[in-house]
């Protein structure tokens, strides 16, 4: 793997995990809101043996501002290797069934927002002829639980369009992998009770740049999700609903 590797969403812990198994040599970007503070983030993707760590102003949400942010780091520190798209909130379903406005918050940022960087991002690895692009959808996307049906619609939103995107790159050189975790313990769910096959930032990073290594296009993390998935699909809605998470 050669270029630059780019964060979206610097502060992601699964983002940074993964740019840290990718760092040996390379130039890293870390784009984030209040870019000044990943002073942390920095320290250790250095300690990883990135030859540099830049970090860059980028609100997701601000839709209006993708391309020129991707454009302004390849300027300067292209050619771009491998950007990861990381940023993302779970939000609160019970808020999100009372208020409208966060209901379409947790929307935006999860669904339209990747949608139009992914596509900005999609279109600067075309012109540039290469380049991996890292989505992380969810098992929460696959079948909507009523548990947390709003994040769980935007990831189902996003799977669908990565992996429509994916077939659209094909043959241009870049390539797109596509991540389904399953409940993952970190900052994002703090003060949750894991569900069974639960999985850490550092396992979910780890699969991904062995898939990256691999050429895969998709993987599920851990592997078993796959299968329970598979069945979980053929459930009568009247059972489906009642379980937890």
């Amino acid at each position: 793997m050669s270029g630059s590797v780019v964060v979206l969403g610097g502060r992601s812990e699964i983002g940074s995990e993964v740019a840290a198994r990718l760092a040996s040599g390379r130039v890293v970007v870390l784009a984030a809101r209040r870019s000044g503070e990943l002073v942390e983030e920095a320290a250790a993707l250095r300690a990883a043996g990135a030859t540099e760590v830049v970090p860059v102003e980028f609100d997701a949400d601000d839709l209006g501002a993708h391309e020129e942010a991707l454009a302004g780091i390849a300027r300067a520190h292209g050619p771009i290797g491998t950007i990861v798209v990381a940023f993302g909130i779970l939000g609160d379903q019970s808020r999100a069934e009372a208020e409208v406005d966060h209901a379409v918050a947790i929307v935006h940022t999860d669904y339209v927002a990747h949608v139009s960087v992914l596509t900005h991002a999609a279109n600067l690895l075309r012109r540039q002829g290469s380049g991996e692009l890292v989505v992380f959808s969810s098992v929460a996307g696959v079948r909507v639980r009523r548990a947390n049906y709003v994040y769980g619609s935007a990831k189902a939103g996003l799977d669908g369009f990565a992996s429509g995107l994916s077939d659209a790159l094909a043959g241009s050189g870049v390539r797109l992998l596509l991540v389904r975790p399953g409940f993952v313990v970190g900052r994002m769910t703090t003060g949750m009770s894991p569900a069974p096959f639960s999985s850490t930032p550092a396992q979910v990073a780890e699969a991904t740049v062995r898939a990256l290594r691999k050429g895969r296009g998709e993987v599920w993390v851990p592997g078993v999700l796959r299968p329970v998935f598979f069945g979980m699909r053929l459930l009568p809605r009247a059972l489906w609903r009642r379980l937890p998470r």
